[in-house]
């Protein structure tokens, strides 16, 4: 069958062909989450440190969180901590552990996953990092330690001493990251080498790979949890993929970063980040998804040859195929069905990212920009206005 699509309709579509193309979550959420970040703070920008600083940011955590996870899991710690298993059992490391562990001979696999996913974890420690990297490289590159300078709130340089607590700080909290990740390869390690003997390392492997079913007994309950908080990873066909979990891991443990980093600038930056964070991170976390299955419900009766009754929705390679058998069991014109099919599957996976974009992007990005001039020009005036008052009583009693 030729069908003739127009240039527009082919792009969008090939774009959404992207996060369909066998990388877990890593594709789509590296594209939502650098545009709906980078971009409107890009536009926002107060400076040329302050893109500079955006910029690096969004870029390298994206490409650290979205890729990384899977690179280390799949092609070092995989290998390095499931030598002299049989090939079988190699085979069962990527199957996610609920399912695993439906065979309770399964049981000593365990310890060899909850090591690797704690390999792993030099991500969301290199994500608390990368924001003490930022402030060093702005201090070094613009002589800017004081957020104030960087997002141009006052003019000039920041001083030498307030540029030097800055990146003495940056350089104490990466030494914590780094010790803190020793101890994970070492508790790794032991649970790789142990933890097949040992019922209790079988316990605590289980519980970092999927906490909520030792926390609940409520299957729906432990299922959320195990989603949102356990480290394992996901099954993409036979390989390690990135998972929710560990996507929350890193918006918490980056989270930390973001908010110690932004302490050591001052106030400002301090608050320009507890309005931002919690907004992004929530919806890097879950919003998107349940947006996403939101829009899905509401137009499953508008779309009802795309979206089944389990909300779910047939890829970009798949759509001519299942236009082919619509249209034969119909006698429909197969092109036709197959363009308005095409359409419909580019409109749901299209708005939730240009919602994403437009409200969690330029709106929070626009928004704390302003909040953060709106609370320095207050607290100017407030100071002023003590320094007045100051001066008059010294007047008056002179």
């Amino acid at each position: 069958m030729s069908t003739q699509i127009n240039i527009g309709l082919q792009a969008v579509s090939k774009i959404v062909s992207i996060q369909e193309g066998g990388a877990g979550l890593s594709n789509i959420r590296f594209i939502q989450d650098t545009s709906t970040n980078l971009v409107p703070r890009a536009v926002f920008a107060r400076s040329k440190a302050d893109l500079f600083e955006n910029s690096f940011l969004e870029i390298s955590e994206s490409l650290l969180v979205y890729y990384c996870p899977a690179i280390l899991g799949e092609r070092i710690f995989r290998k390095l901590y499931s030598h002299g298993l049989s090939p079988e059992a190699k085979k069962l490391i990527s199957i996610p552990a609920p399912e695993l562990l439906k065979n309770k001979a399964n049981k000593a696999l365990m310890p060899v996953k909850a090591a690797i996913a704690l390999g792993c974890f030099a991500i969301p420690l290199t994500e608390f990092c990368l924001n003490y990297i930022k402030n060093g490289l702005t201090v070094k590159m613009f002589k800017q330690g004081n957020f104030n300078n960087v997002v141009s709130l006052e003019k000039g340089k920041s001083t030498s001493e307030y540029n030097d607590k800055v990146a003495k700080s940056a350089k104490k909290n990466i030494g914590r990251a780094a010790m803190t990740y020793t101890g994970c390869v070492a508790a790794g390690t032991a649970l790789a080498l142990r933890g097949k003997k040992s019922n209790l390392l079988q316990k605590i492997s289980e519980f970092i790979l999927m906490p909520g079913t030792k926390l609940f007994k409520n299957k729906k309950s432990a299922g959320t949890v195990n989603k949102y908080f356990g480290l394992d990873f996901r099954n993409n066909g036979g390989k390690l993929a990135m998972s929710n979990g560990q996507l929350t891991s890193c918006v918490l443990v980056g989270g930390a970063g973001y908010f110690g980093a932004a302490k050591d600038r001052g106030k400002q930056n301090f608050l320009e980040t507890l309005y931002r964070f919690p907004l992004v991170g929530l919806y890097i976390i879950c919003g998107n998804e349940l947006l996403e299955r939101g829009f899905k419900k509401l137009m499953q009766n508008k779309c009802p040859d795309l979206i089944d009754k389990n909300l779910n929705i047939p890829d970009v390679k798949d759509i001519k195929g299942l236009a082919e058998k619509l249209a034969g069991e119909r006698g429909h014109n197969v092109d036709a069905l197959y363009k308005k099919l095409l359409k419909q599957k580019t409109m749901l996976a299209g708005v939730p990212l240009l919602f994403g974009i437009g409200v969690m992007g330029f709106f929070v990005a626009g928004t704390s920009v302003l909040f953060t001039k709106y609370r320095y020009n207050k607290e100017q005036a407030e100071k002023f206005k003590t320094r007045f008052v100051s001066s008059e009583k010294f007047l008056g009693n002179k």
